[in-house]
């Protein structure tokens, strides 16, 4: 039997939702709300939250492939805006530049722990491949986008990591609310088969 053809409509919000996140995202970083915080850590975390809803509800080639839509238009949106909004295209392609690499990075991780803890309890994927993601997303980042520009970017790397494994646990309750609208019937990959007791 041959499996039914994939419909593209499916990755469309995702994609949508990623590609807004990561340009809005590439905006605020560069809005800090102290020596500690720029507006961009409170946005950036949707991106895997964007993932793992994806990888949860279509698997994580499909999550991956969410990531890999996202990445171009989004680097190209936030160049834009960026520039529009009066920043020096230089610093705006270094920042837009940094923040894919590290995106793609930090989403390709993400998206592999989380599959890796998908069969455990629900909270344990959602909570755990962000933050571990985050981390690297993180020091990828602000070393790129940041370093010896005089900025505070070691503090604002901290503040917002910070910022990024507590949005981690905020984020759970609407994962958990959304799961039976985006996944009513949970993807669930193959498992190998097991020989005979």
């Amino acid at each position: 039997m041959q499996a039914a053809p994939f419909p593209l409509r499916a990755l469309l919000l995702p994609a949508l939702a990623m590609i807004v996140v990561i340009a809005v995202s590439n905006v605020a970083v560069q809005y800090p709300i102290n020596d500690w915080l720029t507006w961009g850590a409170f946005t950036y975390p949707l991106t895997f939250f964007v993932s793992d809803l994806t990888n949860r509800s279509q698997g994580p080639a499909r999550a991956r492939l969410v990531a890999y839509i996202g990445f171009p238009f989004g680097i190209g949106l936030s160049i834009l805006v960026s520039v529009l909004w009066g920043l020096e295209p230089w610093l705006a392609v270094r920042i837009a530049l940094a923040s894919g690499f590290a995106f793609l990075c930090g989403q390709v991780l993400d998206i592999t722990v989380f599959n890796w803890l998908r069969r455990q309890a629900w909270w344990r994927a959602p909570l755990i491949s962000p933050v571990i993601a985050s981390a690297v997303d993180t020091a990828i980042f602000f070393t790129a986008a940041f370093a010896f520009t005089g900025l505070p970017w070691l503090s604002w790397a901290y503040g917002d990591f910070g910022i990024k494994v507590g949005m981690a646990i905020v984020l759970l309750a609407p994962f958990r609310l959304l799961m039976p609208v985006v996944a009513p019937g949970l993807y669930q990959p193959s498992t190998p088969a097991r020989g005979a007791r």
